[in-house]
């Protein structure tokens, strides 16, 4: 039986019947069974009338009804089930009236029976005895049958103790009318004999036990219980059989047999009980063995477990400290030693506020009170303080210390030092702030990128340099901004990062947001850890036009210097042509084919005099005279100038606002400069279009100054020139201020008309733009710079009579055939003259005492003075005299910043008879 149970099919009521259970029971039925076919035929033979059997007997069968209705209550508080309950109470109906019956058993007490029953109740009680426990049995099947509803939910107790009490009183109320309507009851002995009415009674009983019997059956599975019940419900049909069926009469065979398997039918369930308590005993003693050996090695782990505690605890390197809920320090290992320098012997028993400073002392209080409330608290940082004063970072870890009720009694905290890690954090917190305001504030283009080249980070520089704002770039792949000429070299050189190679510089042009291409220096690392390139590439946007700007200063630098050069010399030598020419053009103006030459030398020479101008105006070395100048009105006499030279084909239309401003420019050199770009427009047209003048007032701001660096921000006048002729080429455009570029072809122009225009634009503070479009046309916009003075009026033009004097001129030049030429033509015009060849001589001829009323000098001459320096060392011996200077080539002697000196005269080189003469008489009468 024992080994078919489970731990919780432990008890009769819901242990299943095993076949060993089945086969014992049958044994007794079948035992019982021939018994009692044995014992009826011999039920009515009379046997010696024994009462205290009767007494006796009907003890033991009561103790036996209590006994088991006790185990089978007990069962029921266990299990709480209501078929248990009901048959508890089954067996205590039976031992109740058995106990009663046996108080009215006549002639066991009394001759009658107590109570004042009779012979007819006592019959009665019996059949109400034998007759209630079948009815007790159905009500089992049909409440274990109800799974439902089986479980009682409220008190055990009270449910015994009502069962109870309802049974004793049915069996009082049951009893007290069997002996009270006892006269008025159906007799069912008559003179110990059985009647009509018993055997109508028993047979009632019978089919009830019958009913019970087949129910019972009938309900599966049985449990070892409802096995034993049925044994039970057997012997009972058997005794009701032999003592009121089959005998004659109390005290016969059937009387005292059918007694016996009334004992019997008690004793089978708290027989059954008994062994199963005993083996409830059993197993108990067993489990508390092992629980025993349980508890002893659960003492032995919890003792290993605490030493190997105590260890760690020993041994971790994080300080922990329990503490009770008072403040009062309860454990303190080594590593707290360690920490706040006390020693454990020092701290244990002392407060916490040993290692608190004062500031912090409300928030151990606080903590304290989270605690109380069963909170824990995690990795809280803080600041604690050593034996010697010094502050720590700390991370403070608390959880609650509860007792085996439940209760908190203190706090148990985990303190680990973080002073390394928050000064570390701190430095990295640092660096990663100056490495991101590096990556915010970079003018390079700072890129990040995944192993398949997608951006995963781009510097802010990327909206200056590219166009594009980082997030537009973020997710994009880097070749997606490549232009695809340069993809191949640059996907090597990502190539060779990766492989390791030192990292070095390398060029990619990147496409910027409106299409033109920008020029980046590279260079690229990758990295292992983050599995990321690393690009930094710088704009070589300015690097380039710084380059470019310093070889154009260099090519102007060059040609300065070719051209201060060649001037000197070739200005000296036109000087004589020119001058000698109308010499010899007068002598043979009676001689046309003589007159013809002298023309053609004459023309030859001016040609010369004008190339060394113009590039002397692109070199910047010109010397100009800027005014305060009306543009308007300038423009306007420029366009009268060129109706008759471009023709009628041709259209001028002026565009010239009232409020035009002032312009600070060389009037003559600007108007130069407008009738060099009408002539280049008038040959982009040669089937006819439209000129445009303009003037215009302009702010150029610091963006535009920035992005042209050649000129400042502030107000300008702008004057343009546009047409509508065939337009340059895009190829052209970076070229067309170049000296000798043209794209007119050979012989058809010198090169050296826009140049001469930039370099006077420039020169004269201001700024030179061109547009062009191919087929359509072009505009070339100067920016002057904007005068605040009350503008003044061109100078009319000079008297082309040639004047004559009678004052002393001192020449100084040290070309001798110019020296002699200006000699001559000087003396011509009636003046007195005196020559030198130095200053040196000039000097030793005014300390001579020789009357000089105009030193008319070269600038540039050998020795350690400059014609500038004659003069001012001349006007220190003589304050009153008069200078007027001369030079094909000034060298900033008379000329700084692109504009001659206040108050020098000068006569550029080289120079006709009447021009001579009109500068000196300016001289002479200033």
């Amino acid at each position: 039986m024992e080994t078919a149970r489970n731990e919780h099919d432990i008890f009769l009521s819901t242990a299943p019947a095993t076949r060993r259970d089945q086969t014992a029971a049958l044994l007794v039925v079948a035992v019982s069974a021939i018994a009692f076919a044995l014992a009826v035929p011999f039920a009515k033979l009379p046997l010696a009338p024994v009462p205290a059997f009767i007494a006796s007997y009907q003890s033991a069968l009561a103790l036996n009804d209590v006994i088991t209705a006790i185990l089978l209550f007990s069962q029921f508080a266990l299990l709480r089930s209501r078929a248990l309950l009901v048959l508890a109470c089954g067996y205590l109906f039976t031992a109740s009236a058995t106990t009663v019956h046996t108080l009215v058993f006549p002639g066991l007490f009394t001759p009658t029976g107590l109570f004042g029953a009779g012979s007819q109740a006592a019959v009665w009680i019996y059949m109400i005895w034998h007759g209630g426990f079948p009815l007790f049995v159905l009500a089992y099947v049909e409440l274990r049958g109800d799974k439902d509803g089986n479980r009682l939910s409220g008190s055990a107790a009270r449910s015994i103790l009502l069962g109870a009490a309802a049974v004793v009183a049915s069996v009082a109320v049951l009893s007290w009318a069997a002996i009270a309507w006892e006269q008025h009851l159906p007799i069912l002995i008559d003179q110990d004999l059985t009647t009509w009415n018993l055997t109508v009674v028993v047979a009632a009983i019978c089919a009830v036990t019958c009913v019970a019997l087949v129910s019972l059956w009938l309900q599966r599975p049985h449990s070892v219980l409802d096995l034993w019940l049925m044994v039970v419900l057997c012997a009972w049909l058997f005794d009701i059989g032999l003592s009121s069926l089959f005998n004659a009469g109390r005290f016969d065979l059937g009387y005292y047999a059918g007694r016996l398997y009334g004992l019997g039918a008690t004793s089978f369930v708290l027989g059954m009980l008994l062994v199963d308590n005993i083996q409830l005993q059993a197993k108990l003693a067993r489990l508390l063995g092992r629980l025993r050996l349980q508890a002893a090695s659960e003492r032995a782990r919890f003792t290993e477990r605490e030493h190997l505690l105590s260890a760690v605890v020993e041994s971790s390197n994080d300080a922990i400290i329990t503490q009770s809920l008072d403040g009062k320090i309860t454990s303190w290992n080594r590593a707290a030693e360690h920490l706040f320098g006390h020693r454990a012997a020092e701290a244990i028993g002392g407060h916490i506020e040993l290692i608190v400073p004062p500031d912090r002392r409300t928030e151990v209080d606080d903590m304290l009170a989270r605690i109380v409330a069963g909170e824990k608290i995690q990795h809280h940082e803080t600041v604690r303080i050593h034996r010697d004063g010094e502050q720590l970072d700390v991370s403070l870890s608390i959880s609650p210390i509860v007792d085996a009720g439940g209760a908190i009694i203190g706090a148990s905290k985990v303190a680990r030092d973080i002073t390394e890690s928050k000064r570390t954090q701190r430095e990295l917190s640092r660096e990663i702030e100056e490495r991101q305001r590096i990556f915010e504030t970079s003018q390079d283009l700072i890129l990040v990128t995944d192993q398949a080249g997608r951006l995963m980070q781009v510097s802010p520089s990327s909206l200056s340099i590219l166009g594009y704002d980082p997030d537009e770039m973020i997710g994009r792949n880097s070749a997606d901004f490549i232009r695809p000429a340069d993809l191949d070299a640059a996907r090597s050189e990502v190539h060779a990062a990766r492989a390791g190679r030192q990292p070095h510089n390398f060029e990619a042009q990147f496409t910027h947001r409106d299409g033109r291409g920008v020029v980046l220096n590279w260079i690229a690392t990758w990295s292992d850890p983050v599995q990321r390139y690393f690009f930094v590439g710088r704009d070589l946007t300015e690097k380039r036009a710084a380059e470019a700007q310093f070889r154009q200063a260099q090519k102007m630098e060059a040609i300065g210097q070719l051209t201060g050069g060649v001037a000197h010399d070739f200005n000296n030598i036109l000087t004589v042509i020119t001058g000698t020419v109308g010499i010899l053009a007068d002598a043979v103006a009676e001689q046309p084919h003589l007159a013809s030459i002298t023309t053609m030398i004459d023309e030859s020479a001016e040609r010369g005099a004008q190339l060394t101008r113009q590039l002397l105006a692109f070199a910047r070395k010109q010397p100009l005279q800027p005014v305060d100048l009306d543009v308007n009105a300038l423009v306007l006499d420029a366009a009268k100038l060129l109706r008759p030279t471009l023709g009628e084909h041709i259209e001028i239309v002026s565009v010239l606002p009232e409020d035009a401003w002032s312009a600070l420019v060389d009037p003559n050199q600007l108007t130069s400069a407008v009738l060099n770009l009408a002539l280049n427009a008038r040959d982009a047209m040669p089937e006819g279009g439209k000129l445009t003048l303009e003037t215009r007032n302009v702010a150029l701001d610091d963006e535009y100054a920035q992005a042209n660096s050649e000129v400042a921000a502030g107000d300008y006048v702008m004057v343009a020139v546009s047409d509508t002729g065939s337009g340059i080429h895009p190829d052209h455009l970076d070229k067309v201020f170049d000296p000798f570029f043209s794209t007119k072809g050979v012989g058809k122009g010198s090169g050296l008309g826009l140049s001469m225009v930039f370099g006077f634009v420039k020169q004269s503070g201001g700024h030179i733009k061109i547009y062009s479009e191919v087929d359509h046309g072009t505009s070339v916009k100067l920016y002057l710079p904007r005068s605040d003075a009350k503008p003044v009026a061109a100078a009319p033009p000079a008297s082309r009579e040639i004047q004559s004097g009678h004052e002393s001129i001192l020449v100084v030049e040290d070309d001798e055939l110019v020296r002699k030429y200006v000699v001559t033509q000087i003396a011509n015009l009636g003046y007195t003259t005196l020559s030198a060849a130095n200053a040196a001589e000039a000097l030793d001829i005014i300390d001579r005492g020789d009357e000089v009323d105009l030193l008319f000098t070269d600038v540039i001459m050998p020795g350690s003075m400059n014609g500038r320096q004659l003069a001012d060392e001349a006007l220190k011996h003589r304050p009153r005299l008069k200078v007027l200077f001369t030079s094909g080539y000034t060298e900033n002697a008379v000329v700084h910043h692109g504009r001659l000196d206040a108050g020098v005269l000068l006569l550029a080189k080289p120079y006709r008879k009447g021009e001579l003469a009109r500068m000196i008489r300016v001289a002479l009468e200033r």
